[in-house]
């Protein structure tokens, strides 16, 4: 089970439902900016992290809150 603050990066599977914020890009970059529809998100169990799509980048997510 994941802890609140654990950091996942797209691709990896989610194995704690909840809610992960956008917590900058794989890559290093710090631009162009994820929409505001991007930055949090909710994910449940077996779900894959997703893409930042509107900039078509990997990011590293944050669990923020478990559901």
């Amino acid at each position: 089970m994941a802890t609140v603050g654990q950091r996942f990066k797209t691709g990896s599977k989610c194995e704690t439902s909840g809610i992960y914020a956008f917590d900058g890009y794989s890559d290093g970059s710090t631009t162009p900016s994820p929409t505001a529809e991007e930055r949090v998100i909710p994910l449940s169990a077996g779900e894959t992290f997703p893409p930042i799509r509107s900039q078509n980048k990997s990011a590293w997510w944050k669990l923020q809150r478990i559901t």
